[in-house]
C-alpha cells in the first residue's frame, strides 16, 4: 500500500510541546517506515513544523493506539504531552465519546481522564505508570539499585543527577539561574554520554519550593523544547527521592505549568491542558 499524495494532518500543542498528530485506522499499514515522514512532517520550513510526528490509531488491546516519533525521526516511547493531546483529538474528532480512554504506547497502556468544559476538552490527567529507578533498568551504565544525587563527569566537571525511567530515560541536575544555561551547548555532552546507552533526556531544575519547581529539558531526538510531560514526571520523582518536594507539585516549564503527583499506589499522574493550533492536508514530496 502506498501513501496518499496528500495527507490530512492536525497540529496540537501542550504547553508548548508540538507535534503533528495523523489517525491512521491500522499503524502498521500503510506506513511501514514513519521515519522519513517524521522529519519531514516536522519541518519548520517545509513541513507542517514541529517537535515530532504522533500517529494515532485503533489498538488490539487497548481503545487506542499512539506511536510518535522525534524530528530526527527516532521513535519514542512515551511522551506525557503528547498523549494529552491525543486524548483531546480522539474526543474532538469524533472518535470516542468516552471521557476515561485507555491508549497503547511503546511503553505500555495509559489511561487519559478528560476533563470537559462546554463540550471540548480543557485539561487530560495521564496515567503515566510507575517510575523506573534502578540504573540497569533506566538503562545506565552504572551499578546499585538507585543513582540519586551521584556524579558523572561531563566535559571534565563533576556533576551531580538523578537517573529516573517514565518509559524513556531521564537525568535530573538540579542547579541554579538555569535561565542562563547555554542548553544547546551544555545538552548534547549529556544525550551522548557513554553512561546512557539509549541516549538520555536531561531535565535541569530549580526547586522554588515544597510544592514548585522550574525546569528545563533538553530531549533526545528534538533538543530544546518548551515542554517535557515524561520529563515534569521524572523531575518530581527525583525531586521526592531527594526530599526536595511534596509527593505533588507544579513543574514550571518554559511552555506553561504541569501539575504532576507521585500517588499512593506508585503511579505517576499528570494534568495538564491540551490545544489544537490547526488542521489541514500537506503535499507529501
Amino acid at each position: 500500500m502506498r501513501l496518499p499524495q496528500k495527507l490530512t494532518f492536525t497540529k496540537m500543542e501542550g504547553i508548548g510541546n508540538d507535534y503533528v498528530y495523523v489517525w491512521f485506522e491500522d499503524l502498521d499499514t500503510p506506513l511501514t517506515d514513519p521515519a522519513p515522514l517524521a522529519i519531514f512532517m516536522s519541518d519548520r520550513n517545509y513541513g507542517v513544523g514541529g517537535d515530532g510526528l504522533v500517529l494515532i490509531g485503533k489498538s488490539k488491546k487497548a481503545d487506542f493506539r499512539m506511536r510518535m516519533f522525534n524530528n530526527d525521526g527516532s521513535e519514542g516511547n512515551m511522551c506525557g504531552n503528547a498523549s494529552r493531546c491525543v486524548g483531546k483529538f480522539l474526543y474532538e474528532h469524533g472518535h470516542t465519546g468516552k471521557t476515561n480512554i485507555t491508549l497503547e504506547t511503546k511503553s505500555g497502556i495509559r489511561t487519559l481522564e478528560l476533563t470537559l468544559e462546554n463540550n471540548k476538552v480543557a485539561s487530560v490527567t495521564v496515567d503515566m505508570g510507575r517510575p523506573i529507578v534502578k540504573p540497569a533498568d533506566i538503562p545506565m551504565k552504572a551499578d546499585g539499585e538507585t543513582f540519586i544525587n551521584q556524579e558523572i563527569l561531563v566535559n571534565g566537571s563533576c556533576i551531580k543527577g538523578t537517573g529516573v525511567s517514565m518509559g524513556n530515560p531521564h537525568f535530573v541536575v538540579t542547579m541554579h539561574d538555569i535561565a542562563s544555561l547555554d542548553l544547546p551547548a551544555f545538552g548534547p555532552l549529556f544525550e551522548y554520554h557513554e553512561l546512557f546507552p539509549e541516549r538520555v533526556n536531561t531535565e535541569f531544575i530549580e526547586v522554588l519550593s515544597r510544592q514548585k519547581v522550574r525546569m528545563r529539558v533538553w530531549e533526545r531526538g528534538s533538543g530544546e523544547t518548551l515542554a517535557c510531560g515524561t520529563g515534569a514526571c521524572a523531575v518530581l520523582v527525583a525531586c521526592v527521592l531527594n526530599n526536595y518536594t511534596d509527593k505533588k507539585a507544579t513543574i514550571e516549564l518554559r511552555g506553561g505549568e504541569l501539575v504532576i503527583e507521585w500517588a499512593e499506589d506508585g503511579i505517576v499522574y499528570m494534568t495538564g491542558p491540551a490545544r489544537e493550533v490547526f488542521s489541514g492536508e500537506i503535499e507529501l514530496i
